[in-house]
């Protein structure tokens, strides 16, 4: 049995996020494991850039309210105990709504790949 600690919560990375979002790892894999698991705090109007995850994404959320969309698909409002999942590959973002803080679990199996930040009308409008 091994504990680990609760690591210090860190600032998002400015070329993944609009806004400001806060990161707190709660799993990080280890060998056979891809697993990684973070709380991720999203204030109003604060977003992920375009991005997706060798071998997808899970997200649960936990309070608030936030916003999740796929290329070229409708943007999707999300709420506590909603889960979404994303295949691995999907280009897609979340964060919170205009007017809420939104925190959610952020399950993945595999790394990142990170692209464009959305512009203010694509998250106005749910353009894609």
């Amino acid at each position: 049995m091994e504990i680990e600690r609760k690591q210090p919560t860190v600032k998002g990375r400015a070329d993944w996020f609009t806004g400001d979002v806060w990161i707190d790892t709660i799993v990080q894999a280890k060998d056979p494991s891809r697993v990684n698991v973070a709380a991720v705090h999203f204030t109003p109007g604060a977003r992920t850039a375009w991005h997706n995850h060798d071998g997808g994404q899970t997200l649960y959320v936990t309070e608030g309210e936030g916003r999740v969309q796929s290329r070229r698909e409708p943007m999707a409002t999300i709420g506590p105990g909603d889960v979404v999942h994303t295949p691995s590959g999907e280009w897609h973002w979340h964060g919170a709504a205009p007017d809420h803080f939104m925190t959610h679990l952020s399950l993945t199996e595999g790394p990142a790949t990170w692209a464009d930040h959305l512009t203010d009308g694509e998250y106005r409008d749910g353009t894609s």
